[in-house]
């Protein structure tokens, strides 16, 4: 797949947050959260198009207000993923399915061209690649956090492993330790997608509650970049204030 014919980008986004209401309707320096993660992915020049997938007639009615495309999907749905799949097979019943579906979380509005330029690369690189994510370098002290999900990666750049608790566990605990967390965007092949809708989820999910290890439970390898860009994915009150002072901060306006 040197040369995919199309790269589609595809926003999950749910109105119902426990942690924080309303999530992708919040506003950052006056915009829907939704606004800003869509405008800033729509800047990557590898995809073919891009789209919202909501359960939300509001959400809906709020891209459509902004022009934003966007897809109504099942409530019933668990993750992002499945909401993707759902997309998947509503494109390919119309007869517009890709080679290659990027995941990029309705709450991470700090998403830079450079994560999906990224995840793009392994498939350009590998024509049998299936998965593909993104690490960033962690500071050691961050380590413990159970909301910083840490990866470890073979030789040759695949993760062998994804948790919430300290990973690598340095028994001497050298001053150079080097940590990295995952960063929650994905790429995947038509053909993974298809296969993870055939999947269950499997013990270390259910340990970890990472769906990504659903794949490495059943074989499915999973490229993994690394970027200098960390993100903050917003689930609270004070990372919403977090991400609008680091926008002010950087002279950042809306790219609309």
């Amino acid at each position: 797949m040197s040369n995919p014919r199309t790269i589609v980008g595809v926003i999950p986004a749910r109105l119902a947050s426990v942690r924080l209401p309303r999530k992708p309707l919040r506003l950052i320096c006056g915009y829907p959260m939704i606004a800003w993660v869509y405008a800033r992915a729509r800047a990557a020049r590898e995809l073919s198009d891009l789209l919202v997938a909501t359960d939300s007639d509001e959400i809906l009615e709020w891209c459509r207000s902004l022009r934003i495309p966007a897809a109504m999907t099942s409530p019933a749905h668990r993750s992002g993923t499945e909401r993707i799949l759902e997309v998947v097979a509503r494109r390919v019943k119309e007869g517009t399915g890709a080679d290659i579906y990027v995941n990029i979380q309705g709450d991470e509005p700090m998403v830079d061209i450079e994560h999906i330029s990224l995840l793009i690369q392994p498939f350009l690189e590998d024509s049998s690649t299936q998965v593909s994510t993104l690490k960033v370098r962690l500071e050691p002290a961050e380590a413990p956090a159970p909301d910083r999900v840490k990866v470890v990666t073979d030789s040759r750049g695949n993760a062998l492993y994804f948790s919430r608790n300290v990973l690598p566990y340095h028994r001497d605990a050298p001053p150079d330790a080097a940590y990295f967390k995952h960063l929650g965007f994905y790429a995947y092949s038509a053909a993974a997608l298809e296969r993870y809708r055939t999947l269950r989820p499997g013990p270390l999910e259910a340990a970890e509650h990472l769906e990504q290890l659903r794949f490495l439970e059943n074989g499915v390898s999973i490229a993994v970049r690394e970027t200098t860009k960390d993100t903050l994915s917003v689930d609270s009150e004070d990372d919403l204030r977090k991400v609008e002072q680091l926008f002010r901060e950087a002279g950042l306006t809306f790219p609309g």
